[in-house]
């Protein structure tokens, strides 16, 4: 049975990667001829583009316009946020340490020449023009993405803060997000013959080196993000109670870790989630709240491919992932990229559209990392799930003193 529901949950994804390699093998078979396949990749590229703006619009507007009860929030939303955000940069930075001892590429040649307009890093003024634009217009192009964000949360917060005479506006924008869920699910069909067809070309131009390089991938994900569930959660849970935290937070948190390897879906480990935080101590003010929203914008898993991905991009086009400015920006990027592909349906494609046109990369760079996205997912679902417990037993330490989980425990 178990057996049966991971196939259920995961068949897409294994359909992605039969897709793929078989497109990977008709371009080692037909060599430079491969590259006649290249339209029919673009087809899915360019619908992917151009159903990306309205898609994230509607499905942050609408998340946030929901949530009515947002100004009651306090201390809680404040320390969630805080957390959220230093666990994101603790496990990017994990990843940057791996990517530098184990580089995702190892020829030292790129396989993509590399466009005027990509960016290593951003400057403190690059920052400020990539969260805002100066005219609605700017807002309607894939390459504002982040002030397309920021808008789509004003937006939701003002029609949350409207009350009753903003719900029309509100199921306008819970309905326009489910009509783009729909829209990005038809597209979806398309993907195996898209990244099939793109791998094909990408193979048959740039040689199966190109295979080695997700073999690494891989190799260098599963033991880094296994090494960050288990021992830094184990710290946290330190943090939130010392030794006995450790002890009830592994002795109640395996049935949650199975659900999210099993489903792929942080949004479905909720409520074993909710019950795990029961049984460890957490309130239920506490969990009720950190647990729904972190499986939307609290991603360590994603953080940690994201890094991964961006190290990977710039191996193929001949840059180095070195220096202050582009490993903040590239940790940065990384909680971004986390926080836009969450809880969305094709969502782990926005991320990575957020990073290639972040950094400037050309669309073809879009298939190079979709690939690393569903290589991941299993365990960079269970890391996203179960980092929210985590917090939400940091923010019960905070909140409630070192004595929380027994006070919660012996009522």
């Amino acid at each position: 049975m178990a057996k049966n529901s991971f196939l259920k949950n995961y068949s897409f994804s294994l359909l992605l990667i039969a897709s793929i390699a078989a497109g990977a093998g008709l371009g080692v078979l037909l060599q430079g001829k491969a590259a006649a396949l290249k339209p029919f990749g673009d087809i899915f590229l360019n619908l992917l583009f151009t159903a990306v703006v309205p898609l994230v619009f509607f499905s942050i507007s609408s998340a946030i316009a929901e949530m009515s009860d947002l100004h009651r929030l306090g201390k809680i939303m404040g320390w969630m946020i805080f957390l959220f955000i230093m666990t994101g940069v603790l496990s990017a930075s994990l990843m940057v340490m791996g990517v530098k001892f184990y580089p995702p590429v190892l020829t030292g040649q790129p396989l993509l020449p590399l466009p005027e307009a990509v960016r290593q890093s951003l400057t403190s003024a690059e920052w400020v023009s990539a969260f805002t634009v100066p005219d609605f217009f700017n807002l309607l192009s894939k390459q504002n993405m982040l002030a397309l964000i920021v808008f789509s949360m004003l937006v939701g917060l003002g029609a949350s803060l409207a009350r009753e005479e903003g719900k029309p506006f509100v199921h306008f924008l819970v309905s326009g997000n489910k009509v783009m869920m729909k829209v990005i699910h038809l597209i979806m069909f398309y993907a195996p013959v898209g990244l099939g067809a793109y791998f094909a070309f990408l193979t048959g131009v740039f040689g199966p080196s190109l295979l080695g390089s997700y073999l690494r991938v891989v190799t260098l994900y599963y033991p880094l993000s296994i090494l960050y569930f288990v021992i830094g959660f184990s710290f946290y849970a330190f943090l939130a109670g010392g030794l006995p935290a450790i002890r009830v937070f592994w002795a109640n948190i395996f049935p949650a870790s199975l659900t999210a390897l099993g489903t792929g879906s942080s949004l479905a480990t909720i409520p074993s989630n909710l019950e795990a935080a029961d049984r460890i101590g957490v309130s239920r003010d506490i969990s009720k709240i950190v647990i729904p929203i972190g499986a939307t914008i609290h991603m360590d898993g994603t953080c940690i491919s994201a890094v991964v991905k961006i190290a990977l991009l710039f191996s193929f086009f001949g840059m180095k992932f070195a220096g202050v400015g582009t490993i903040v920006t590239a940790i940065g990027v990384a909680l971004l990229s986390g926080i836009v592909m969450t809880g969305i349906p094709g969502g782990g494609f926005l991320g990575e559209l957020l990073i290639v046109t972040l950094y400037g990369f050309p669309p073809a760079a879009l298939p190079l990392i979709s690939m690393v996205g569903t290589l991941v997912d299993p365990p960079a679902t269970m890391v996203n799930a179960i980092g929210s417990n985590v917090v939400s037993m940091l923010i019960a330490r905070i909140l409630g003193g070192n004595k929380w989980m027994k006070q919660e425990l012996e009522r």
